[in-house]
């Protein structure tokens, strides 16, 4: 049964079973949990900044994300993560250059375990590769996102094209509708398609990096007028290309987990 909260606006529950309950863009700021089960709940993009936690029981779970400054016992475990992660996969390392060659060799790394990727999901039938996995994108829809991320942060960021979209662009699920921005998550086009689509958008990407200087990666962009994403405002252009690296890395890696799941399957 709900109760008053002492914060004028605020909803409270105690005694009540909310089990399969959804919660879709709600503001929970400062909210208060204490002997609340939270088994087999799940969540996606959702900010835990600031979180803390006592007494709590932190068993079989999963998180992917962006982790910084996590105490866990006493110990800031996000710094062990990253360098374990760093351990198992030299190449992540790369993918945090610091001058105009480390990129043009980060470029290099993605387009060929991307190429391995891919020769991968060939070897299932071409319907499998529309299948989610757990709730999360295709391999199709992850390669779509992969060239919003392009158009979004180097054609429009970088190159100043104020509407770079092509109808297969797929933003992020929880990024709002805006106008001149598609978002079709029930087209199918097949691999091929999207794959000659996202050669041009890589190619576009190359180009750029290889005409970098150290001087230019700390410029910033001009200012993009008009609807779309990222919001009109100047970039470094070194934040900009670091995006796309990031985007780059952990999608793979996202895809690399559901082909296992898909395989297995299979």
């Amino acid at each position: 049964m709900p109760w008053d909260s002492h914060r004028s606006g605020a909803a409270g529950f105690r005694d009540a079973d909310l089990r399969g309950a959804r919660f879709e863009q709600v503001q929970l700021d400062d909210a208060s949990f204490e002997v609340v089960r939270l088994r087999g709940a799940r969540f996606k993009a959702v900010d835990l900044s600031g979180v803390m936690m006592r007494g709590v029981e932190l068993v079989d779970v999963e998180i992917d994300g962006e982790i910084g400054n996590l105490t866990i016992n006493g110990v800031d475990v996000a710094p062990l993560i990253e360098a374990e992660l760093d351990r198992r996969h030299p190449e992540r390392a790369k993918m945090r250059p610091v001058d105009a060659a480390g990129f043009r060799e980060a470029i290099d790394i993605v387009e060929r375990l991307w190429e391995a990727t891919v020769s991968r999901a060939r070897r299932l039938p071409p319907e499998r590769l529309h299948e989610s996995v757990g709730g999360e994108w295709s391999f199709i829809e992850t390669l779509r996102h992969l060239v919003f991320a392009t158009d979004a942060w180097v054609r429009r960021a970088i190159l100043g094209d104020p509407a770079p979209w092509d109808p297969l662009d797929l933003p992020w699920d929880e990024m709002p509708d805006t106008p001149g921005v598609p978002r079709d998550r029930d087209v199918r086009p097949s691999l091929d398609t999207v794959l000659e689509l996202r050669r041009g958008r890589l190619a576009t990407v190359r180009e750029v990096i290889e005409g970098l200087t150290d001087d230019s990666l700390d410029a910033r962009t001009e200012p993009v007028e008009g609807p779309g994403w990222p919001e009109p405002r100047a970039y470094p252009v070194r934040e900009c290309l670091l995006t796309v690296l990031n985007e780059e890395w952990h999608h793979r890696v996202y895809a690399e987990r559901d082909l296992d799941a898909l395989e297995a399957a299979a």
